[in-house]
């Protein structure tokens, strides 16, 4: 009998995730350009992609309390394989960018089951292995969105009926396929019958509004995920708009932002990877977010001012962005883990997830809306203003730390 693993929930995470960085280099341009929409469109197939992931994760928790991890999940890639086929064939032989949204938030409620996994993994782990394994969504996460760019600016110079992307979409659907039988044949189901919920209590609502009280009446966990989301806001202005400003500044094809943003991946990775641990081990949270913000608005500071400067500041800003970012990510969690009670810290850290999640509804429709109606640089402009918002919120957690040293 098979029993459940962290490696098949990792196995599984992976290859859904690989799918949706597979369409990042193209979608949006393909929606402006060939469908004859405007920049902001384009991004809001992002925006309600997101959007429907932040609807539906707590469904999908819910209902696998009631049936078990394993059937909601083999749901969910077997619609995310639909999905990305009527992706393909919406881009290859459709007429209206309306087959594009259709498609996109079927796929945000297909994919909305990372709250699952991560139950999966709260059930086969114990508490002291609990970090370890959350931490493998993470991994994943950080190389599907590594290597789905890259593959998918190669896949997307291959033109169905004159439209790119319609290959990559198919490629996706080919990995759903391989992550179907997987799941199907390879994943155990971790939560026994005699454990599961017969009437579930977990809320539909996809923000634990008790659980935001508490977190928002301490000043410092309210600091951390207000630092968080303007990061994650300011992230998704740059990544959503990034392929139109390659395209439209430095006339580089799909390949060229799919490698790009690959390296961005990679450089983030490293860093969190090889830099993080020894710098964790001689400065605080609080000592280091600040830095890794300063950076970022540095990185988009440079960004703004690439048109005029050349390739050379694109590439050496977007690199200083990947940095930047390494080290607040880890960070800001830990920071917000760290000052949540033993009792409350699955309730504030999933309030810390829904802002962040919030974040990345807002930041691609803003972020498309600027470009279209300011030009390419104005994206930059806004997440460089709101990265020194988020760095004049690390006072609070810089004054946060004075106490904690003061008291003990």
């Amino acid at each position: 009998m098979r029993r459940p693993s962290l490696g098949a929930i990792f196995l599984t995470v992976f290859l859904d995730l690989l799918g949706f960085g597979l369409v990042i280099p193209f979608l949006a341009e393909e929606a402006r350009d060939n469908f004859h929409t405007t920049a902001l469109v384009g991004t809001l197939l992002s925006a309600v992609y997101s959007l429907m992931q932040f609807l539906f994760v707590p469904v999908w928790g819910r209902l696998s309390d009631r049936v078990g991890r394993r059937p909601v999940l083999v749901w969910s890639v077997a619609a995310n394989v639909l999905t990305m086929l009527g992706l393909g064939l919406g881009i290859a032989y459709g007429n209206h960018v309306g087959w594009l949204f259709a498609a996109r938030m079927f796929g945000g409620i297909a994919t909305a089951n990372l709250g699952t996994a991560s139950a999966y993994i709260a059930d086969v782990t114990k508490p002291e292995e609990r970090a370890r394994g959350m931490g493998m969504i993470g991994m994943a996460f950080g190389l599907g969105f590594v290597l789905g760019p890259g593959f998918g600016g190669v896949l997307a110079k291959i033109t169905i009926n004159g439209h790119t992307g319609a290959v990559t979409c198919f490629a996706a659907a080919a990995l759903g396929v391989i992550n179907f039988v997987w799941v199907l044949l390879g994943l155990a189901e971790s939560l026994p019958k005699e454990k599961r919920a017969a009437k579930p209590v977990r809320s539909l609502s996809p923000l634990n509004v008790e659980a935001a009280k508490r977190a928002f009446g301490d000043n410092s966990i309210f600091a951390g995920i207000l630092v968080n989301f303007l990061i994650v806001f300011s992230f998704t202005n740059m990544e959503q708009t990034f392929r139109y400003y390659n395209k439209d500044v430095f006339w580089m094809d799909q390949l060229q932002s799919g490698l790009l943003l690959a390296a961005i991946g990679v450089t983030a990775a490293l860093v969190q990877g090889g830099l993080m641990r020894p710098l964790t081990k001689r400065y605080s949270e609080p000592t280091l977010i600040p830095v890794g913000v300063m950076v970022q608005a540095v990185a988009f500071f440079g960004l703004v001012f690439a048109p005029s400067a050349g390739k050379g500041l694109l590439y050496a800003s977007s690199l200083l962005l990947a940095v930047g970012n390494g080290i607040t990510q880890p960070t800001v969690s830990s920071y917000v883990s760290r000052r949540a009670s033993a009792t409350e810290q699955g309730a504030i850290l999933g309030t810390n997830q829904s802002a962040a999640s919030l974040a990345r509804v807002i930041g691609p429709a803003c972020g498309g809306f600027v470009y279209g109606a300011y030009g390419p640089r104005s994206p930059y402009i806004t997440a460089t203003i709101g990265m020194l918002i988020a760095l004049t919120c690390t006072i609070a957690l810089a004054r946060d730390q004075k106490t904690s040293t003061q008291m003990s």
